[in-house]
């Protein structure tokens, strides 16, 4: 198991980006959660077994659907938490 703290920057609010990293995660039946930051940029915490996290990241990198963009992502290993699910929490 692994655990991320992941910014993405680039087109990335209002393009429906959070509402897919949650069918993405749940495909790969992780936990955490993403949100919107202010300054533009939106924040995943994942968690899962390692194989399952990178193909996410992967995803995550590429834009898991067509009407955003991804110019940065920003990784973060950290400590394991008690998530139960992955939701949206703002």
């Amino acid at each position: 198991m692994i655990n991320y703290l992941i910014f993405v920057s680039g087109r990335v609010q209002g393009v429906g980006f959070r509402y897919a990293t949650l069918l993405l995660a749940r495909q790969y039946h992780l936990t955490g959660t993403v949100e919107n930051l202010p300054d533009g940029q939106v924040k995943i915490n994942v968690q899962g077994p390692a194989s399952d996290v990178k193909a996410f990241v992967l995803a995550i990198k590429t834009g898991p659907n067509p009407y955003c963009r991804v110019d940065e992502v920003h990784i973060q290993p950290q400590p394991l938490a008690k998530w139960r699910t992955f939701k949206i929490t703002n």
